[in-house]
């Protein structure tokens, strides 16, 4: 029987942590203080030294840290937000859910995230947000983004969802623009046992608006000056985390290491590796390969038991749900290629060297063939 090797496995991640994760468990819930619980304070001070900012700001998903910085920057009906294509929906969905418009550009054909170059013809006098996205744990070109938006008198909103840990120009992402955002969905590098998310940012004044917001918009308990959401990081998963993160670091050198050995494995083969920039320490959220015969790539995957992923199948300027935007197939050309040839494979790092050497034999064998 071929092995079998999931796309991911937390019950040997949780294996690792169990009696850490088990114990901060069992702390909240007999401390009984599940809201705003003194481990939310906690994980928010010790992200916020992690990532290099004075502040941050728990919430209740990762969509939700981008919905909240969004709104804090003052995005709302009639502004945009320039963004790239090639993402997770949420990083448009927010943008609409406010009643702004998500202004789409291409993206680089090597790392996946938004083209550079694109970006000064897409704004308008509408335009209040830039959002590169740090692609599968890749910085986006943050130094001529921040160029871009200071000319232009732009706030910079980083969608660091997959890229805790990652760093651009050897300070970690998210602290670079006005706000960053990450999310702790379990699948993620550093994950929580549900939703969650968090803002990092060195402004005092955004700090409090999105504190504000999360809680209903009112600074003040039952005083209100605007209306705001119920985002709150549960005290659970926050305690979670913090029995977590001590572990970041040596689960992202390993990610890395099992890239590396792929970049080897890989070198020469008919297929497209992942690009690991020079200003970028790449964490590898995942291992995106781009092959022609993708399907049949995946039929292959599957019947020899490893699994995959497609991020993403279908460009976000081609969602039904924006088609009232008027782009059409061939406008951001490059995105619709990538999202026609994208597959992720294995990556997590409890990944044993049996499993990742199948699945590189695996790959290599289809690419031969």
């Amino acid at each position: 029987m071929p092995m079998q090797v999931p796309l991911l496995d937390l019950k040997r991640e949780y294996s690792e942590v169990r009696d850490g994760v088990e114990a901060a468990v069992s702390d909240v819930l007999a401390e009984t203080r599940f809201i705003n619980g003194p481990q939310v304070t906690e994980l928010e001070n010790q992200i916020a030294e992690y990532c290099g900012a004075k502040y941050a700001v728990g919430v209740a998903s990762g969509t939700d840290s981008l919905l909240l910085a969004l709104r804090a920057a003052g995005v709302g009906p009639d502004t945009e937000v320039i963004t790239t294509t090639f993402s997770f929906f949420a990083t448009a969905g927010t943008v609409a859910n406010l009643g702004a418009t998500p202004v789409f550009v291409d993206i680089e054909p090597d790392t996946y995230n938004l083209d550079v170059s694109q970006i000064e013809a897409r704004i308008t006098s509408k335009t209040r947000v830039i959002m590169p996205v740090h692609l599968f744990g890749q910085s986006a070109d943050m130094e001529p983004i921040l160029e871009i938006a200071k000319r232009h008198k732009l706030t910079v909103i980083e969608d660091a969802a997959q890229a805790l840990s990652a760093k651009y120009q050897d300070r970690r992402v998210g602290v670079f623009g006005d706000m960053g955002c990450f999310s702790f969905y379990p699948t993620k590098n550093l994950g929580c046992a549900g939703d969650g998310g968090i803002i990092v940012t060195n402004s005092e004044e955004l700090a409090a608006s999105l504190r504000a917001l999360k809680a209903h918009g009112a600074k003040v308990k039952y005083f209100h000056d605007m209306v705001g959401y119920n985002s709150r990081l549960d005290t659970i998963h926050a305690a979670i985390l913090l029995a977590k993160l001590p572990s970041l670091d040596k689960w992202t050198e390993a990610r890395r290491r099992n890239a590396e050995f792929y970049n080897q494995q890989f070198a020469g083969a008919e297929l497209t590796r992942p690009s690991a920039k020079d200003y970028a320490y790449h964490i590898y959220n995942q291992y995106t390969i781009m092959v022609e015969k993708r399907d049949a790539l995946k039929a292959f995957l599957t019947d020899k038991n490893i699994g995959y992923e497609i991020y993403y199948p279908l460009p976000l300027h081609l969602q039904k749900c924006f088609e009232h935007l008027g782009y059409r197939e061939g406008d951001l050309p490059v995105s619709e290629s990538c999202a026609r040839q994208v597959i992720s494979i294995p990556i997590y790092p409890q990944l044993t060297e049996p499993e990742r050497a199948y699945v590189a034999e695996t790959v290599l064998e289809f690419a031969g063939s």
